[in-house]
Protein backbone atom coordinates (compact mmCIF):
# COMPACT_ATOMS: atom_id res chain seq x y z
CA UNK A 1 0.00 0.00 0.00
CA UNK A 2 2.32 2.29 -1.14
CA UNK A 3 0.93 6.38 -1.41
CA UNK A 4 2.52 8.37 -3.90
CA UNK A 5 3.89 11.50 -2.69
CA UNK A 6 2.95 14.77 -4.43
CA UNK A 7 6.20 16.77 -4.82
CA UNK A 8 6.24 20.02 -2.58
CA UNK A 9 5.48 23.10 -4.99
CA UNK A 10 6.24 26.49 -3.99
CA UNK A 11 4.13 29.31 -5.12
CA UNK A 12 5.02 33.29 -5.36
CA UNK A 13 3.39 35.87 -2.61
CA UNK A 14 1.63 37.29 -5.70
CA UNK A 15 -0.29 33.94 -6.83
CA UNK A 16 -1.20 33.45 -2.74
CA UNK A 17 -2.53 37.01 -2.67
CA UNK A 18 -4.48 35.50 -6.10
CA UNK A 19 -5.62 32.76 -4.65
CA UNK A 20 -6.90 34.78 -1.50
CA UNK A 21 -8.48 37.19 -3.38
CA UNK A 22 -10.40 34.76 -5.29
CA UNK A 23 -11.95 33.33 -2.20
CA UNK A 24 -12.89 36.67 -0.96
CA UNK A 25 -14.60 37.43 -4.24
CA UNK A 26 -17.18 34.80 -3.30
CA UNK A 27 -15.64 31.77 -5.32
CA UNK A 28 -15.50 28.59 -3.13
CA UNK A 29 -12.85 26.85 -1.32
CA UNK A 30 -13.11 23.43 -3.45
CA UNK A 31 -13.86 25.47 -7.20
CA UNK A 32 -10.36 27.22 -6.45
CA UNK A 33 -8.62 23.74 -4.69
CA UNK A 34 -10.08 21.85 -7.96
CA UNK A 35 -9.04 24.78 -10.60
CA UNK A 36 -5.39 25.34 -9.22
CA UNK A 37 -4.32 22.05 -8.24
CA UNK A 38 -3.85 22.91 -4.48
CA UNK A 39 -4.10 21.33 -1.27
CA UNK A 40 -6.75 22.39 0.71
CA UNK A 41 -4.83 22.87 3.51
CA UNK A 42 -2.20 24.95 1.83
CA UNK A 43 -5.17 27.32 0.72
CA UNK A 44 -6.50 27.76 4.40
CA UNK A 45 -3.32 28.62 5.36
CA UNK A 46 -2.93 31.03 3.14
CA UNK A 47 -6.28 32.85 4.07
CA UNK A 48 -5.27 32.61 7.47
CA UNK A 49 -2.05 34.34 6.84
CA UNK A 50 -3.70 36.92 4.98
CA UNK A 51 -6.35 37.67 7.50
CA UNK A 52 -3.95 37.51 10.06
CA UNK A 53 -0.86 39.45 9.11
CA UNK A 54 -1.59 39.82 5.31
CA UNK A 55 1.56 38.25 4.93
CA UNK A 56 2.67 34.81 4.02
CA UNK A 57 6.54 34.75 5.64
CA UNK A 58 6.55 33.04 8.43
CA UNK A 59 8.70 35.17 10.59
CA UNK A 60 5.55 37.51 10.48
CA UNK A 61 2.80 35.11 11.03
CA UNK A 62 4.59 33.77 14.49
CA UNK A 63 2.61 34.64 17.47
CA UNK A 64 3.99 37.15 20.06
CA UNK A 65 5.60 34.73 23.48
Amino acid sequence: MNKIKRKRRTFTDDFKHQMVSLYQHGKSRSEIVAEYDLTPSALDRWITQSSQSGSFKTKDNRSPQ
